[in-house]
């Protein structure tokens, strides 16, 4: 996949927000800047906007497909259940984690009213699913459900989506004939294909990110900055405390290892993944630190890690999650407590599909924001930071692997599973 390279995406917002900051400073009002705004720069980063959101019905399920197909629990067993119930759990937990410090510290609260009139009026350039005419929890549940995935995924309906790309992978799983053999590689091949897109797109974000938030500060100053420096310290509040409380706490009681111990025999991982923003440009190095440093059994690093890699996304779902609230508070879009609990099941189900490669995720906010209803033109102001965030949270997505991998080699009570 290739990828847009941090230093250019840096010049971007460099270049984006110190002009919209003296354009709205020099000549705030002017006619030809309402032009350059709504012509110009607006119709880029729509037209970014709009290929992230096309890219997101394939990647998806074609992701989710194959990460379902990929687990065969029969056969791996106890090592397959324990990894599985695992990642599901601790990314519940990470988006928790996640939700209730925004909803605690509040970042995107205290924008200028004018920010959220601006975004309200752009918000149906994209499709969103029709909330459903019954509320109760049975009928929400009932409407997870898609009864034609066509028309789920034409009318934005992502739950419906995720539900059927469950369902297929599922049955892919119980299906041994040469036709289903060949519908594996099909999706395997839609999802090669939609990484390459999605690469593709990302060469254009800096231009994209850069006119998002040129339209964003000449129309509003430095509002919204303000809340943007909130948010990206909630996320990494929210990144070390589940790597340093969480999996300390996971290690002890789950794993029968010293906290200390491991994160100095994990350090290494934790490097590279920081310098690469990649778990599976770090796959290699996170094989060798379990299998040379931890002293995790063979058999289980490498079945772990190999699927932790691209399943056991507990950075990327926090990530999400917290991205997903803050420009909720930001444009001023009420979520209530069912709504939260949404977004926090979606996060973890987007988790498990999504790649382990930089900016991967874009696409899947991108999907959520559309779903409830929130300006997916945030995603420029994100983006304009997303470098930092993207290092941290792949950290944490490594070293939960290997924290996954101590837990289940202590499962398995094997001495030298824990003799770290």
């Amino acid at each position: 996949m290739v990828s847009m390279k941090p230093r250019t995406m840096l010049i971007a917002l460099v270049l984006g927000t110190v002009s919209g900051l003296l354009v709205n400073t020099l000549a705030a009002g002017a006619p030809w800047v309402d032009w350059v705004v709504n012509n110009v720069a607006t119709t880029v980063g729509q037209i970014f906007i709009r290929l992230l959101f096309m890219l997101v019905v394939p990647l998806l399920f074609s992701a989710l497909v194959m990460g379902i197909t990929e687990l065969d629990l029969k056969q791996l067993g106890r090592i397959g259940g324990r990894t599985l119930a695992y990642t599901i759990s601790v990314s519940f937990v990470a988006v928790m984690v996640g939700l209730v410090l925004v909803n605690v510290l509040k970042p995107g609260e205290g924008a200028p009213e004018s920010l959220r009139t601006l975004a309200h009026a752009n918000s149906n350039a994209i499709k969103v699913a029709p909330a459903p005419m019954d509320q109760s929890p049975a009928g929400i549940i009932v409407n997870m459900v898609p009864d034609n995935i066509v028309k789920a995924a034409a009318n934005g309906d992502m739950i419906g989506v995720i539900i059927f790309a469950i369902i297929v992978g599922i049955a892919l799983t119980r299906t041994r004939t040469e036709g289903a053999r060949r519908l594996q590689e099909v999706m395997q091949g839609i999802y090669d294909v939609s990484m390459t897109c999605i690469g593709g797109v990302m060469r254009l974000a800096p231009l994209g990110v850069g006119a998002l938030l040129f339209a964003m500060t000449a129309r509003l100053g430095t509002g919204p900055l303000k809340q943007v420096a909130a948010y990206v310290g909630v996320v990494m509040l929210g990144l070390l405390f589940h790597c340093f409380v969480v999996y300390s706490i996971l290690l002890r009681t789950l794993g029968r290892t010293r906290p200390l111990v491991f994160f100095r025999g994990a350090r290494l991982a934790m490097i590279t993944a920081f310098s690469t923003a990649s778990s599976t440009a770090t796959l290699p190095t996170a094989l060798k630190v379990a299998e040379e440093n931890l002293r995790i059994p063979r058999h289980i690093s490498r079945f772990v890690l190999t699927v932790g890699a691209t399943m056991n996304q507990n950075g990327t779902a926090l990530f999400e999650g917290v991205t997903v609230l803050f420009l909720a508070q930001l444009y001023g879009v009420h979520l209530g407590l069912g709504q939260q609990t949404l977004v926090m099941f979606i996060c973890v189900l987007a988790g498990v599909g999504t790649a382990g490669v930089p900016a991967a995720s874009m696409p899947v906010i991108a999907m959520i924001l559309g779903l409830f209803g929130i300006p997916p033109e945030g995603i420029g102001l994100i983006l304009g930071f997303d470098r930092l965030l993207d290092m941290s949270r792949t950290t944490l997505n490594v070293t939960g692997d290997l924290v996954l991998a101590v837990c289940v080699a202590g499962g398995e009570q094997e001495p030298e599973a824990t003799s770290v």
